[in-house]
């Protein structure tokens, strides 16, 4: 399946509309003091689907990201990657080829390889999955994921993460249809609340690095009204101040305020990175909600990347499904709204290389499992 993995520079990483997969995104990662790796490797074509940037060669790459968990142990990270697929039933010795050519590659305290896997979920495929109103019933227990993971490897050491780390479902938009099709593709709550919003005169505007307090606090009060971790105002400045335009993979990020009668309302990062432009944080104030703003940005968000010439959007992070139990509910319940497609991923994988440290980090975080931005 794999011919050959050999290390190359970060910036050399091919362009992609998953931008957690781009020289962009090491970026924003060594501003937060965190480096990365790149690797190309070579395949086999007639194990893979085709993704847009292998054209007819038969390389692809990979960004790792090297996370450091104390002074004796790190993890190899793969956020979103690799964007490479494999046809149905190879994607486990797929990443087992894959994980044994990287081990080499990696720092010796390398407890694991944990890919974000951007892959269609097996079971999202299945219609044996779905209830009779079309929602998706989630995948099955751990056991028969890992069980159909592992298919013919050798090592049988593929394990299903206990979190999540980026989303796992989210919605995807087609930004390929004109404005007036996209707003008749979106549900009359939603169409109705983007009208009202432009009648009490809300504007969108773009934010410059010295208006991130402005972000900033709308962030604050948000994390405070849904009990989520808050993150430094540090965080998102590596964000703005990431540049990869010298890079064979660069991204834009825009960060959008939606505001009215002076006030802030609500405000989003808008990134764009190939063809898909992706809403990666978002935060809004805690009163005045009677605006709606939050229903202009994304209208307007939508018409910045069409602009831009991406032909879709990922609303980045919803619930499975309709569970007014789950913690992303309140999301689900707002982007869905906007029409589009939802799309379950297979989420986060776990190759462990230190079988004992590996079983004391994953009981760790067993405790610590949560919905966060990284």
């Amino acid at each position: 399946m794999l011919k050959e993995v050999c290390p190359k520079d970060v910036a050399e990483v091919y362009e992609t509309s998953i931008v957690q997969q781009t020289a962009f995104w090491s970026e924003v990662k060594r501003n937060m003091g965190v480096e990365s790796m790149a690797f190309n490797f070579k395949f086999s074509k007639d194990d893979f689907l085709r993704v847009e940037h292998t054209s007819d060669t038969d390389v692809s790459d990979i960004l790792v990201v090297n996370q450091r968990l104390d002074k004796n142990h790190s993890i190899a990270y793969v956020p979103y990657g690799p964007e490479l697929e494999p046809v149905d039933g190879a994607e486990g010795v797929f990443i087992e080829e894959l994980s044994e050519c990287l081990r080499e590659y990696l720092p010796s305290d390398t407890i694991m390889i944990r890919y974000d896997l951007s892959w269609e979920s097996f079971w999202a495929r299945d219609p044996d999955y779905y209830h009779d109103d079309g929602i998706w019933a989630g995948p099955p227990d751990v056991p028969m994921q890992e069980l159909r993971f592992n298919f013919d490897t050798v090592n049988w050491n593929i394990k299903k993460a206990h979190t999540n780390i980026l989303p796992a479902h989210t919605i995807f938009l087609d930004l390929t249809l004109q404005e007036d099709e996209l707003m008749a593709s979106m549900k009359p709550k939603t169409r109705y609340n983007i009208g009202l919003a432009q009648r009490k005169g809300v504007t969108v505007r773009e934010l410059a690095m010295e208006d991130l307090d402005v972000w900033y606090e709308l962030y604050r009060q948000t994390t405070i009204r849904n009990g989520l971790f808050l993150h430094p105002r540090d965080y998102f400045e590596a964000v703005l101040l990431a540049r990869a335009n010298n890079t064979a993979s660069p991204a834009q990020v825009k960060l959008l305020l939606a505001e009215a009668e002076g006030m802030p309302l609500s405000a989003m990062f808008l990134v764009l990175s190939g063809k898909r432009a992706t809403y990666l944080y978002g935060a809004s104030a805690t009163v005045n909600k009677n605006f709606m703003a939050s229903y202009a940005l994304q209208k307007e968000a939508m018409l910045i990347a069409k602009a831009h010439g991406c032909k879709e959007y990922d609303l980045f992070g919803v619930s499975p499904g309709p569970d007014e139990s789950h913690p992303m509910y309140g999301l689900y319940r707002f982007k869905t709204g906007f029409g589009g497609r939802m799309f379950h991923s297979l989420g986060s994988w776990d190759y462990p290389f230190d079988e004992k440290v590996y079983g004391f980090y994953t009981a760790h975080e067993m405790t610590a499992a949560g919905y966060h931005i990284r």
